[in-house]
């Protein structure tokens, strides 16, 4: 006989099925399909290479891309983190502070819709090239995701919750902890991953601009010079690494709602 513990254990195991296998054969229908076009179809190498060959590119080279994809990490990893703290204590103050709220959030809306490779040559021009100014851009991307997100998550808040507590002197960080952050958990994790996600594209476009090295500088030089095979490869990287990024997020959200959850009963 079955109990409780193994039908909770069958039914997660049969939904982590559903959720993997459909993007697992996706992928292998899109590289068997690009596999039989190039091989059936006459189309020069250079502008559209087998995935046999993006393979041999990567297995020949894996040095050059764990390099690049390093950088790349670093940029998104760090300056995805300078952002979104930033953001993420600005929607804090914001929120609770009424004045600084009414100056500063019609800025941050305004400069939100501003297409951020704009101020690439404005960074280009006070900080010059290198690692600061990529982290710069990445943060600036990264940064208004989160801070948006972050206040609209806040500002939804049922405040009779937080009167109730302060009402028996609650501790304003108790509070804030126990109300405010709580409720506002999905729309908080909602903007991390936009962050995220941009934090990526951040990237590439800063290695297109202010410095020389990582996934997008190859991919730049590689289509420069009719390496598609290069290309393809670093973008087959690109692809991993933010993928990746975007699953710890969903972990991280799975654990924090879980837990947010699990606490309030």
């Amino acid at each position: 006989m079955v109990g409780p513990r193994d039908d909770d254990s069958v039914e997660w195991s049969a939904t982590r099925i559903e959720d993997v296998l459909p993007p697992i054969v996706a992928v292998v229908v899109l590289v068997g399909g690009w596999a039989l076009f190039t091989a059936f179809a006459s189309v020069p190498s250079f502008l559209l290479p087998s995935p046999i060959a993006v393979a041999g590119r990567l297995a020949g080279n894996p040095e050059l891309y764990a390099t690049n994809a390093l950088a790349t990490l670093e940029r998104v990893v760090y300056g995805g983190a300078i952002g979104i703290v930033g953001g993420f204590a600005l929607a804090v103050a914001v929120t609770f502070v009424r004045p600084l709220r009414y100056a500063v959030l019609p800025y941050i809306v305004t400069v939100r819709v501003l297409p951020k490779i704009a101020i690439a040559p404005a960074l280009l021009i006070y900080f010059g090239t290198g690692r600061t100014t990529s982290l710069i851009f990445v943060a600036a991307i990264a940064f208004f995701p989160t801070a948006l997100s972050t206040i609209a998550g806040l500002e939804r808040v049922d405040r009779r919750y937080a009167d109730l507590l302060r009402s028996v002197d609650a501790n304003p960080i108790r509070t804030f902890y126990a109300v405010e952050l709580r409720f506002a958990l999905p729309d908080i994790v909602s903007g991390l991953k936009q962050s995220v996600t941009l934090a990526v594209v951040g990237a590439v476009v800063a290695e297109w601009v202010v410095v020389d090295d990582g996934l997008g500088a190859l991919v730049l030089v590689a289509s420069e010079n009719l390496l598609t095979d290069v290309m393809l490869a670093a973008l087959v990287i690109l692809l991993v690494e933010g993928l990746a990024l975007y699953g710890l997020v969903v972990l991280l959200e799975r654990r924090l709602l879980w837990y947010a959850s699990a606490e309030s009963d």
